[in-house]
C-alpha cells in the first residue's frame, strides 16, 4: 500500500488522537475504582450503601435533617477519601456521627 504525504499525516494524527483517547478513557476509570480511606478507624461510624441511582448530594440531603446539605456532603467525602462526589451503588460510605442514616 502506498500513502501520499498527506495520507500518512492523516494516519498518524488519526492514530494519536485514538491512542490519547484510550489513554484519557483508562485514567477516568482508573480514578473512580479507586477509594483512599482518610479516617483509620471507622468504627462506631454510621454508615449507608449506595443503591443504584443514588447521588451523593441526594445521600447528603436526606441526612443534613433541614440543615446545609453541602456540609454533610463534605463531612461525607472526607471520610471516606472521595475526590469528586461519583458514587457507586453497592459502596459502603461512612457518615458523620450527628446524622442518623434514613435507611
Amino acid at each position: 500500500m502506498r500513502l501520499t504525504r498527506r495520507g500518512r499525516v492523516v494516519l498518524v494524527v488519526v492514530v494519536a488522537l485514538m491512542s490519547l483517547g484510550g489513554f484519557w478513557l483508562g485514567t477516568r476509570t482508573a480514578g473512580h475504582a479507586e477509594v483512599r480511606v482518610v479516617v483509620a478507624n471507622h468504627v462506631g461510624l454510621p454508615w449507608v450503601e449506595v443503591r443504584e441511582g443514588d447521588t451523593l448530594s441526594e445521600i447528603a440531603d436526606a441526612l443534613s435533617q433541614g440543615g446545609d446539605p453541602g456540609v454533610v456532603m463534605a463531612q461525607i467525602k472526607r471520610l471516606n477519601g472521595l475526590a469528586d462526589s461519583i458514587v457507586q451503588p453497592g459502596s459502603r460510605l461512612y457518615v458523620p456521627r450527628d446524622t442518623t442514616p434514613l435507611r
